[in-house]
């Protein structure tokens, strides 16, 4: 591409660039134009000297124009969801219906697991014959008959990222701000969507650990998607422990159907009510966020939720009667093991790292791309922080296929939890951003 060296030059040198030059820049790189090298390049020096606002929305504008972007001719306004990622995190599998049912069109485009915490589709995957690989026409179909559908990325959904991203994970630039946030959204908006809604985690178990470096990035997100044309706010949400006492793809698909078929006041419930209050204000559904958060109750606690979990599991392939007997659904491990707490005291503090990536070496997770899955393995039963334990008393259980993996998981979760004096708890939700 003629031009990438007169863009990578300005870019270095902190000088104007046009949108044209990120738009044939995105090309470039989707149609493989754009060298490895340069695209390199390009990722180091926007590490190292940083975007301006102007040109974060600028790059984010061309990747998702270097490939398909879906228009939506529906009665009801286009919401979606997205998380930066956690442990225990199945927030947009009861979100999302919750909105379907509040009047919304929800047509969630997600994604796998990545390092250490889990991934909406690999949860989906768990239910026997769920398909989240939908072409476009199947995609648009059910979502204008459910309002609901959850599917994976298509090829021609912001090549242009997929190409970039695979660039900066070898060239040790993922940590870009600039980078992450045009990751994100250009996906994100490639959905068609008139609003969008953004769970930024913080603290252990999440990929920002700081409250700082969350607030960062959910500024950067939220200021970009809007100024992208998007209608976009960010709650920053606390992952200092698993929001369900579960981690694991079957596991956390047992915790969400236990909260539709059986609402309580949970942090999984008041985090997704309160995601979704912003989200339907946002969208002109409700009065205000608080208005929203009350509807998100009444759709898990009618039913309604849950049926419209139900007509999304049979649109996607899944079982018919999935939601009146979805215990028999879901597949269970072979070996469970009881962790008992080795001392007296609190539960103080979790390792959430440590913990998510236990659940990867059961094989609930990936160590590279091409590792299956085993959807049954995981930890259950893990107590909140502040929870008060006598020497023997049972803290978790680990779900394992091999007795030998059982050993090896209750290493490190002994490993990632402290037993000490009594912790003060975070708050559920720390800010939101608009």
């Amino acid at each position: 591409m003629s031009d990438t060296r007169a863009l990578l030059a300005a870019l270095r040198d902190g000088g104007d660039i046009a949108q044209a030059a990120f738009s044939e820049f995105a090309t470039g790189l989707a149609d493989h134009s754009v060298s490895d090298a340069q695209a390199g390049a390009f990722a180091m020096a926007a590490l190292l000297k940083g975007l301006t606002r102007e040109q974060r929305v600028a790059l984010t504008l061309a990747m998702r124009d270097s490939g398909d972007v879906l228009s939506w001719q529906l009665d009801r306004p286009v919401l979606d969801k997205h998380s930066t990622g956690g442990i225990g995190d199945c927030v947009s599998l009861l979100l999302a219906p919750a909105l379907a049912a509040c009047g919304a069109a929800v047509p969630m485009v997600s994604g796998r697991g990545l390092g250490h915490t889990g991934g909406t589709l690999d949860k989906l995957e768990a239910i026997p014959g769920f398909k989240t690989g939908l072409n476009e026409s199947e995609f648009k179909s059910i979502v204008a008959k459910s309002h609901l559908a959850i599917v994976s990325a298509s090829a021609n959904i912001a090549p242009a990222d997929k190409r970039l991203y695979a660039i900066r994970d070898v060239t040790a630039t993922v940590e870009s701000l600039d980078l992450i946030t045009a990751s994100i959204l250009s996906k994100k908006l490639a959905a068609g969507l008139g609003s969008l809604v953004l769970d930024v985690k913080t603290g252990s178990g999440a990929f920002m650990k700081t409250l700082d470096d969350s607030r960062a990035l959910a500024k950067s997100l939220v200021k970009t998607a809007n100024a992208a044309g998007c209608r976009t706010s960010a709650l920053i949400t606390d992952m200092s422990q698993p929001l369900v006492p579960s981690l694991g793809n079957a596991l956390e698909i047992a915790e969400v159907m236990r909260a539709l078929k059986d609402p309580r006041k949970t942090p999984l419930l008041d985090t997704s009510a309160a995601l979704g209050g912003v989200v339907l204000a946002d969208a002109g559904l409700s009065e205000n966020a608080q208005s929203g958060a009350e509807a998100i109750l009444t759709a898990v606690q009618s039913g309604a939720a849950a049926e419209a979990f139900g007509r999304m599991v049979h649109a996607q392939g899944g079982p018919v009667q999935f939601l009146e007997n979805w215990q028999r659904f879901l597949p269970e491990a072979n070996n469970i093991r009881e962790l008992r707490a080795p001392e007296a005291g609190y539960i103080s503090a979790y390792e959430g790292e440590r913990l998510g990536l236990a659940v990867v070496h059961l094989g609930g997770g990936r160590s590279v791309e091409t590792d299956k899955i085993d959807p049954a393995v995981g930890l259950t039963d893990l107590l909140p922080l502040g929870t008060y334990v006598n020497k023997g008393d049972p803290i978790a259980r680990i779900h394992a296929s091999r007795e030998d993996q059982a050993t090896q998981a209750a290493t490190e979760v002994f490993g990632s939890i402290t037993i000490g004096a009594k912790p003060e708890i975070p708050p559920l939700i720390y800010e939101r951003i608009s």
